[in-house]
């Protein structure tokens, strides 16, 4: 994890994690704030809670972590609040002016009480001018109606009166006999009018015919476009209606069918003057509002920039004055009550910063009595603490996926910096596309600064965290691309000619007997002139087969001397001698003479079959070898390192379950409380881990310790056979990249090549663009990444990394802060 705090750290010791120690703290009461805060700054120590029997209200500063949360709800409302207005947030300015907790309290209270009123306000206004544009809709829409009807009735009424016969006659239509009949005994009919939504319109219509049984005159016309409902405030298509009836049954009926169907209703007059009155006031009122509306609109504005201006440093406050709080919570208090008395893990380098810390409190407290420190001696396993910066985070996560390492346990994360990257690009060696890789994470290398103040999304984020491990796997994979020659698949005469030359012009497709050699041999890397020959695929396959296999079993003895340099440190000498010594012989005696065959077939251009020679080690071992001989004494050899390899099976299974067993014995002989003088710390340690002792008198599980030491026998001895062909994975994907590298540009680029046409051509560049990013570039960095993590975590690690630890997680307001983004 990322060192915190401020002041000038010591070098890192990148080997083992830093040497903790317990602290014990005892602070007065009206220094403790101002000394958590400085501890927080600080970021170098881990508390622990000394009140996990209690419940958060149970605790002493219960009531202040509760005006936390409220002054947190306040900030969330003002962030919406912004955030619905467009007011982008303003960062955190240098020139802040100092504010006290409880002033900021205040303060943010007065302006959600504020901001509060005006949204009522404002929510009020905009109901009632959403009321006036809907009223002003209708008068519109009404009285066009009311205005083609009363044109059609006087047309009908002229013509009425130009006939030849006054007389009403059977026939005459009924409302035509109204029109003539006494105005004494005609029936007034009422009217409704107002907005429905328009997917409701056909419903409405069908419920109102039903519920009057046809008793009334429905007029609906569409609006043209949607109007801001009063109640939900949201645009809503809607149809104009006017209804008229007769009776005050029906009205009640059409009124409570009016409020099921959320239909507003508003007055219209009939009087053609008082229409024109009541459109010209509802106008006017709409204008003053829309003023009114965009006054109240611009104040609000005006109070959320200036919440914006300080809204970072508020937040930071809030979420600082919590965290003191809740680290206030974990402390416990003294009986007389005028004292919190904490502890908690710290690095020893950081006793002097702690100590300065605490002094700084009591006197900026002008506290009458000084914090009492002191360091405390402990059992307890401490937490795991490693240094690292911007370059060694992202490597050091890799291991801590695994598992953290065990307190001042060897850290392979130093070892990751370059095996990781390395065995990546054994699998991925090409050097155009190393490049691309390269030039992809110099772009986030280049512009991190920006990058790392957005908000990226998880892939981003990803290969932004990792940006140093991507450009670390891109330079290998140029070096490795490189050895192998391989430019996209292409290979070039980078560093001189090709050592060898065709015998006759028709050898150009043959193997390898058709060359001769002219030249001094090619200086570096896989010369050219094997790619594309018949022997490219026979002769790459074996030179990347051996290569895995030696260095798998390179960085497995890497593993194992890593076990015996823990079992030194923690001054475990039964680790060393039966464990460390049988291993180093078991995979040396086989796996490690399989390397030095190797390299012998190498040096010596024999042709020898190492198959045959390995498999009749152990079916055979004293025949004769014959032409698979590749040195002097052999056979002897094999014997020897076969019986070694027999013997260091039962080495590393039978002595220690017994050793541990003596060392039980002795412990517990007269002086059951006593720690024996020369005893292994970690042999103790470890008979503890099997055995956890209450009473110190109880019975030895020596049957659980031999069955714990079998299954880790068995576990080396399978796991150094299938560990070392999980080697092989580095020339199996390796293999892969270079053939679909072949294929794209083979059976892509060239092939559209041949038609000699621009449009083909282009399609085929586009096509090989794509595969190459798609497959090669994503797809196989993936695959090459997610089986050099398996190769780190099970083939490296479990030689030596329990990884059974604990992070420390120091109380650090940076840490905070860095969780919240």
């Amino acid at each position: 994890m990322a060192s915190g705090g401020g002041g000038c750290l010591p070098a890192m010791d990148l080997m083992r994690s830093e040497p903790m120690q317990l602290l014990q703290v005892i602070i007065p009461t009206e220094s403790a704030h101002l000394a958590v805060s400085y501890l927080g700054d600080l970021g170098l120590i881990q508390f622990k809670d000394l009140n996990a029997d209690k419940s958060p209200f149970q605790r002493t500063y219960a009531a202040q972590i509760k005006r936390c949360g409220e002054m947190a709800r306040k900030l969330r409302f003002f962030k919406e609040q912004m955030s619905k207005a467009g007011i982008q947030i303003s960062p955190v300015q240098l020139t802040e002016t100092p504010l006290d907790f409880d002033d900021m309290e205040i303060k943010l209270g007065e302006l959600e009480a504020e901001l509060t009123e005006v949204n009522a306000n404002d929510e009020k206004l905009q109901r009632t001018y959403n009321e006036l544009l809907e009223y002003s809709t209708v008068l519109q829409k009404a009285g066009e109606f009311f205005y083609s009807a009363q044109r059609s009735a006087a047309a009908q009424q002229r013509e009425m009166e130009t006939s030849q016969s006054g007389d009403i006659s059977l026939e005459s239509p009924l409302l035509e006999q109204d029109m003539f009949t006494d105005a004494s005994k005609q029936v007034k009919l009422g009217s409704l009018s107002g907005l429905v939504p328009k997917e409701k319109a056909m419903a409405f219509e069908r419920i109102l015919f039903r519920a009057t049984r046809g008793n009334i005159l429905l007029r609906q016309e569409s609006v043209d476009e949607p109007v801001t409902d009063p109640q939900s405030g949201e645009k809503v298509s809607k149809n104009t209606f006017v209804i008229f009836y007769s009776g005050e049954r029906a009205k009640a009926k059409i009124l409570k069918i009016c409020d099921a169907f959320r239909a507003n209703r508003y007055p219209f007059p009939e009087d053609l003057g008082k229409q024109m009155h009541t459109v010209q006031e509802v106008s006017g009122k709409i204008s003053e509002l829309k003023a009114t509306i965009d006054m109240g609109l611009a104040h609000r504005d005006s109070i959320l920039k200036t919440i914006a201006l300080e809204y970072e440093h508020w937040n930071h406050l809030a979420k600082k004055e919590k965290s003191i709080y809740h680290t206030l919570n974990m402390l416990s208090v003294d009986v007389t009550k005028k004292c919190l008395v904490g502890e908690g893990w710290s690095p020893v380098f950081a006793t002097s910063q702690v100590q300065d810390a605490l002094q700084r409190a009591t006197l900026e407290s002008k506290s009458q009595v000084g914090s009492i420190f002191q360091v405390l001696n402990t059992k307890e396993s401490p937490p795991t603490y490693f240094q690292t910066n911007k370059f060694t985070s992202a490597f050091q996560e890799i291991v801590d996926a695994y598992g953290v390492a065990k307190y001042q346990e060897a850290n392979p994360g130093v070892f990751t910096v370059i095996t990781f990257p390395f065995l990546f690009a054994v699998m991925f060696g090409d050097w155009g596309h190393g490049i691309c890789i390269l030039l992809a994470t110099l772009y986030l290398i280049i512009r991190e600064k920006k990058f790392a103040s957005q908000k990226l999304g998880d892939i981003m984020e990803m290969m932004f965290g990792g940006r140093y491990i991507i450009m670390m796997m891109a330079l290998f994979s140029i070096y490795t691309g490189l050895i192998y020659n391989e430019f996209f698949s292409v290979p070039f005469e980078l560093f001189a000619k090709s050592a060898y030359a065709c015998r006759d012009p028709s050898c150009g497709d043959a193997t390898t007997e058709g060359l001769v050699k002219i030249r001094p041999t090619y200086p570096f890397g896989v010369d050219p002139v094997w790619h594309g020959s018949r022997s490219e695929l026979p002769f790459l396959n074996s030179l990347k087969m051996k290569m895995s296999i030696l260095l798998g079993v390179a960085q497995m003895n890497l593993g194992i001397m890593m076990s015996y340099f823990n079992a030194k440190f923690f001054r475990n000498s039964v680790n060393v001698w039966y464990q460390f010594v049988p291993q180093l012989i078991f995979l040396n005696s086989l796996f490690g003479y399989l390397s030095m065959l190797i390299i012998i077939k190498w040096c010596t251009g024999s042709k020898a079959d190492l198959y045959h020679v390995m498999i009749y080690m152990f079916l055979s071992p004293t025949d004769e070898l014959g032409e698979n001989e590749l040195f002097p004494g052999q056979k002897t050899v094999q014997l020897v390192l076969l019986l070694l390899a027999l013997v260091s099976v039962p080495w590393m299974l039978i002595p220690k379950p017994f050793f541990l067993k003596m060392e039980h014995e002795r412990r517990h002989q007269g002086h059951q409380y006593a720690m024996l003088e020369g005893a292994d710390e970690s042999v103790v340690a470890e008979l503890g881990e099997h055995h956890e002792e209450s009473n110190h008198h109880e019975e030895f599980e020596f049957s659980e310790i031999f069955v714990h030491q079998l299954i880790h026998t068995i576990e080396f001895v399978l796991g150094a056979v299938s560990n070392t062909a999980s080697y092989l994975r580095l020339w199996a994907l390796s293999l892969a990249h270079s053939e679909l590298s072949t294929v794209f540009y083979d059976k892509v680029l060239l092939l559209t090549l041949g038609y000699n046409n621009l449009f083909i051509l282009a399609i085929g560049v586009f096509v090989f663009i794509c595969a190459t990013v798609g497959v090669l570039l994503v797809m196989e960095t993936l695959s090459a990444f997610l089986h050099a993590l398996r190769l780190h975590w099970v083939e490296f690690q479990n030689k030596f990394y329990e990884g059974d630890g604990y992070k420390f997680a120091p109380f650090s307001f940076a840490l905070i802060t860095e969780e919240e983004e």
